[in-house]
């Protein structure tokens, strides 16, 4: 073809530059209009009728003159950066766009460069983020932390700073946005703040859900924890999906196993159930143990988990059975069938102390029923709260909650709500004479944190 094709400059074929008086040769006019039709047909309409069939080359261009632009504005269009990459300018400025996205996970330590910028890393253990220095990494470089495993330390620099401090801790489980502005770093500040007011203990101390209840299967040895949550100030934990633990074991990973810190099942006990999370994994488990405070709990099984805080707890009865109940909202449990106390139990004008069917190890807001019989026809008892120290039944003293007989050897009936002692213990006195008395125990308040 008479075009070049490096150059595109179109040469005619030798031949076609008449002369007056010349006779044509045919061929090689007929050679230059058929090139002509090839060049025309080979030409881009400027009307768009017809699109381009091979790569269109542009000039290289710069910022300020972009080798495909505009006619009315030249100093915006497209031009070819250093290395080969694709430039954008913009009435003659360039147009930063960010690098694709890059997802790495970190297992240990790691020093961010120039090259992750707009990266996202997860780090799956505790480690030390070292920041390369702000002037290498420049201004509008940014990077997405995820700490996933662990805290990760964040260390800018030298001096260099991060929100204007030396250091960022980022708590396991959180993200931070990273931004550089060429001289410090950055976060975006939310999930910072996020963190810092999950992390405090202002938050506060609460129970969602998991409610406790025994098991359909295996109700004397199995409880059943519906999905939920838990927190105690910065500790935190989430089931998605109901839960079993058995007092027929020791501790165990997962639903369904055994759940004891230590030791076997014992007749008659208190068990503390405490929700526990993974720490590997943020997972939700719950161990169970006869201390009434985090303390107190054998932790030999539990390596790797933190435990978060008390959800509930069970009974057992004589023959180390899990006593049936039904758990209600804000802690409120009731024996499904309920617990007889004392049986014709004798009392008189002498406070005494009687030790319910309740949790041990905390003061429990006892749910009772009385009967009271005795041969005075005046006569009335009073059942109070320990704390209260030894009150003295009778109209003109501290009063009553059963009575007054009204035949003698008669019956009166009572009930209350009423405060133990840690040692399961409530206070009772008559206001004169003896007599007898029956305590039915319904179940009792066990407060958790539940608000409904």
């Amino acid at each position: 073809m008479p075009r070049n094709p490096s150059t595109g400059v179109y040469s005619k074929p030798a031949g076609t530059t008449p002369s007056v008086g010349q006779v044509i040769d045919p061929a090689p006019w007929n050679a230059l209009t058929t090139d002509l039709g090839n060049e025309i047909t080979n030409s881009l309409p400027r009307d768009g009728s017809a699109p381009m069939i091979a790569p269109l080359k542009a000039a290289g261009g710069t910022v300020s003159g972009p080798g495909l632009g505009f006619a009315s504005t030249p100093q915006t269009g497209l031009y070819l950066k250093g290395g080969g990459l694709l430039g954008f300018a913009q009435n003659g400025v360039d147009v930063s766009f960010d690098q694709a996205l890059v997802y790495a996970a970190k297992s240990g330590d790691y020093t961010a460069l120039a090259s992750d910028g707009n990266a996202v890393h997860r780090f799956t253990a505790a480690a030390t983020l070292t920041l390369s220095a702000a002037s290498t990494l420049g201004a509008n470089w940014h990077y997405c932390v995820i700490a996933d495993g662990g805290d990760v330390t964040i260390d800018p620099n030298g001096v260099e700073t991060i929100d204007g401090a030396a250091t960022l801790v980022l708590k396991d489980g959180y993200s931070v946005n990273i931004i550089c502005s060429g001289a410090a770093f950055f976060t975006n500040k939310l999930f910072a703040r996020i963190q810092s007011k999950a992390d405090s203990a202002a938050v506060g101390d609460f129970v969602v859900g998991l409610i406790l209840s025994n098991n359909g299967t295996n109700p004397n040895t199995h409880i059943d924890f519906t999905a939920g949550s838990a927190r105690s100030g910065s500790s935190f934990v989430a089931s998605a999906a109901s839960f079993t633990k058995r007092v027929t074991g020791t501790f165990a990973a997962g639903t369904g196993a055994g759940g004891l810190d230590a030791g076997a099942v014992a007749a008659n006990a208190t068990y503390f159930a405490y929700a526990l999370r993974k720490d590997a994994d943020l997972s939700f488990d719950v161990v169970l143990s006869s201390s009434a405070t985090i303390g107190g709990i054998t932790t030999t099984l539990l390596t790797g988990y933190t435990i978060v805080k008390c959800i509930g707890v069970v009974l057992t009865d004589g023959s180390s059975n899990i006593r049936p109940f039904v758990m209600y909202p804000r802690d409120e449990y009731t024996f499904v069938t309920p617990v007889k106390d004392a049986v014709a139990a004798a009392i008189s004008t002498t406070s005494t102390l009687l030790a319910l069917t309740v949790p041990n190890g905390l003061k429990i807001k006892a749910k009772l029923r009385f009967e009271f019989s005795s041969s005075a026809t005046t006569n009335a008892a009073l059942l109070s709260d320990p704390a209260q120290g030894a009150l003295v039944a009778g109209a003109g003293n501290d009063g009553a909650n059963v009575g007054t007989i009204q035949v003698a050897s008669g019956f009166a009936v009572g009930s209350q709500e009423i405060w133990t002692n840690t040692s399961r213990q409530i206070r009772m006195i008559l206001g004169g004479s003896t007599g007898s008395i029956w305590i039915w125990n319904d179940g009792f308040h066990f407060p958790c944190g539940r608000s409904s």
